[in-house]
């Protein structure tokens, strides 16, 4: 049984890439799905890829490097099962002075802490990724 999923998916994308694993095979949910777009669009995993039937969809999602280095050097989950936390857009502060991100989903759906503070929602912090 599972308890933290998505502690579990962003874990999984960190081992795989220290390891230099190309590919990471995660089960499916749409949580998931709309983070690895997020991940996709900031230039930390290139591809995603919905297999499987109904019941067992997985998906397969591929790690950039840059000179056999990955782009995602290091992931702090923040919101558990067991402690969620919220923030306003107002108190947002910068990841690794700006180089890296907040992710947080919000009532316009899952964004970057810089999305977040153009928009002025806030929302609950998933995770810290640089």
């Amino acid at each position: 049984m599972v308890v933290d999923p998505i502690g579990n998916y962003i874990s999984n994308i960190k081992n795989a890439a220290n390891a230099g694993k190309e590919t990471v095979i995660v089960p499916y949910s749409n949580l998931k799905n709309a983070i690895t777009d997020l991940l996709e669009r900031e230039g930390y995993v290139m591809n995603l890829t919905k297999k499987g039937k109904k019941g067992s969809k997985t998906v397969e999602v591929k790690i950039i490097y840059q000179n056999d280095i990955p782009n995602i050097h290091g992931v702090e989950r923040i919101s558990r099962p067991s402690k969620r936390v919220y923030q306003g857009s107002t108190h947002l502060a910068p990841v690794k002075n700006g180089k890296g991100q907040l992710v947080i989903t919000t009532s316009k759906g899952v964004l970057t802490d810089k999305d977040a503070r153009k928009e002025k929602v806030g929302g609950e912090i998933l995770f810290k990724i640089w």
